[in-house]
């Protein structure tokens, strides 16, 4: 059988994957720049002539593809209360693997409307109302996307008893009507909204991108690159058929713009003392930092977690952290070739990984009622998650890659955060969990078997 290729057109640089679906090994992994501004075709040839360097000449029997080139996949969704319906439109958003710029709650404003206008996204949730709820927000809301200046898919996923009516108000215009996120008070069915908002992906931001001569080349570009990292972490987490998991865990995903939060886990309270305040959370899950990342985002990094913070990390002094946190931000290009900047990037990436991972667990509240002492629990515990999955490439080819991964566990100065406790951590070395996503679409047991290998088992092999 030939060998089959996986391809990720990152926004910065293209990845290649080559394997042995037969023998479930990795024949080798590449990357070259990512030429979106001319043709992507380009970075995909040269990162092919890198892997062949070191494979020797291949010819590939099937190629798959995924994407978050140019930017990736730009959503805003629309919700009606914050904590209830936006918070479904949000949670369908990122597990679609789209970067949600912004979740608008009840009436959009003429200054939404601008907002909007100028952030210009690929698709648009509009959702509202539970069935047979509340109309009036949802429908004010297509009358005032209907004026956009442009044809932006609009997915509709609110009260099913005025879908047709928000169609008709945005007549001419390319609409989808799918299953409500939140169909009762208090559940969740986001599975159908995020297959089309896949599907759009597919058939429409794709050609806007530039990817259509590179689907010449392959088998398919099925999915945007979180989709398939979100696919990978749940195969290796749960399994396939009768070969195991390796039970529930955390994924994080470091990158120069942003960091992505995974967990397949359910997130239950710990003990009967608590309750659950919200929406119950999906067993799988992602959430995005937007402002958090290496060198786009490297000031978010430092509002978040204080310069107090990162000069005690890296033992450097609060203005020479302050004076180099500056230095990133305008050279977002730059590699550390000092020992202080080395000091620096580690701060950096250990802030990085504590602040996105608190965010994406839940945390726990102590509240005194009539009956006594309660436990009021927000979003998923993931105490007693298993394992801590780390990739990208600020931790990959970090020095120190388990000591900042550990950044990602429970820590007694923060008891309200649920991280987990004891989890063991694991690294994605070759940078093949997105590639692995990929491949599970059509080899599941080969996928799910190269990353028990790599992986899980990598720490046991030395």
């Amino acid at each position: 059988m030939k060998p089959v290729l996986l391809v990720d057109f990152g926004s910065t640089n293209t990845k290649a994957t080559a394997v042995d679906v037969e023998n479930c090994e990795i024949l080798g992994t590449a990357a070259a720049y990512t030429t979106v501004e001319t043709d992507i075709n380009n970075g995909l040839h040269d990162a092919i002539q890198i892997l062949e360097k070191t494979t020797g000449h291949l010819e590939f029997g099937e190629t798959y593809a995924c994407s978050s080139a140019a930017g990736g996949l730009k959503m805003i969704s629309c919700g009606l209360v914050p904590e209830l319906t936006a918070q479904a439109s949000r949670e369908a958003s990122l597990g679609a693997g789209a970067k949600v710029w912004k979740t608008y709650s009840f009436q959009l404003t003429k200054g939404d409307m601008k907002e909007i206008e100028e952030y210009h996204p690929d698709i648009i949730l509009l959702t509202g109302g539970t069935d047979g709820g509340n109309t009036d927000c949802i429908l004010y809301n297509a009358k005032m996307l209907a004026g956009l200046s442009y044809d932006c898919p609009v997915v509709i996923a609110g009260n099913r008893c005025c879908a047709d009516d928000c169609q008709e108000i945005l007549a001419g215009r390319t609409t989808y009507i799918c299953e409500n996120v939140m169909p009762r008070l208090g559940e969740l069915n986001i599975e159908p909204t995020q297959k089309q908002i896949r599907e759009i992906f597919l058939n429409r931001i794709v050609q806007g991108k530039g990817l259509t001569q590179a689907m010449d080349l392959m088998s398919g570009i099925i999915m945007p690159t979180p989709s398939a990292m979100l696919t990978a972490m749940e195969l290796l987490s749960d399994g396939w058929d009768e070969i195991p998991g390796i039970g529930e865990l955390v994924g994080v995903d470091l990158g120069g713009a942003t960091t992505d939060v995974y967990s397949v886990a359910e997130g239950s309270p710990a003990n009967t003392m608590t309750v659950i305040k919200g929406l119950q959370e999906p067993y799988t899950k992602r959430t995005v930092e937007g402002d958090i990342g290496m060198r786009y985002s490297v000031r978010g990094i430092m509002e978040a977690a204080g310069d107090r913070k990162l000069a005690k990390i890296a033992g450097l002094a609060r203005n020479k952290v302050n004076e180099l946190v500056d230095y990133l931000e305008h050279h977002t290009d730059y590699i550390p070739d000092s020992e202080e900047m080395e000091k620096m990037d580690y701060a950096l990436a250990c802030a990085a990984v504590e602040t996105a991972v608190a965010r994406h667990a839940g945390s726990l509240e102590q509240v005194y009622t009539p009956s006594g002492l309660t436990f009021v629990q927000s979003g998923k515990d993931l105490r007693r998650v298993k394992y801590v999955v780390v990739t990208g490439g600020a931790l990959i080819h970090a020095k120190h890659t388990e000591e900042i991964a550990k950044y990602a566990l429970f820590d007694e100065s923060s008891p309200a955060s649920l991280r987990p406790e004891k989890a063991e951590i694991l690294v994605d070395r070759k940078y093949i969990l997105a590639a692995m996503g990929l491949l599970s679409k059509q080899y599941p047991q080969a996928a799910l078997e190269i990353m028990k290998k790599e992986i899980a088992y990598y720490g046991h092999k030395e």
